[in-house]
């Protein structure tokens, strides 16, 4: 018996066709038809606004990487040995 692997879309979280369906007739269930197109608008616009966020924290953590200066790393003081007497 071969098994079949759900395709990519279908995969959502390790859900498959049965589980998903379930899952948009729950939330049609408990939002109502109506309110569905308001509740999509509001998703999507938190998402863009996650996404612009994120893309300006990006922005500005590589700006202060460009804007560190390049100067060498400090050099470590040699330690000095005292030349070995010789009292014979």
């Amino acid at each position: 018996m071969l098994g079949h692997a759900p395709s990519l879309p279908l995969a959502f979280f390790g859900l498959g066709t049965p589980e998903i369906i379930l899952i948009c007739f729950v939330i049609l269930l408990l939002f109502g038809a109506k309110r569905l197109p308001e509740l999509a608008r509001g998703l999507g616009k938190s998402i863009q606004e996650f996404k612009k966020a994120s893309n300006e924290a990006e922005r500005e953590i590589r700006q202060s990487i460009d804007e560190q200066p390049k100067s060498p790393p400090p050099a470590k003081p040699s330690a000095s040995i005292p030349p070995a007497s010789s009292n014979n």
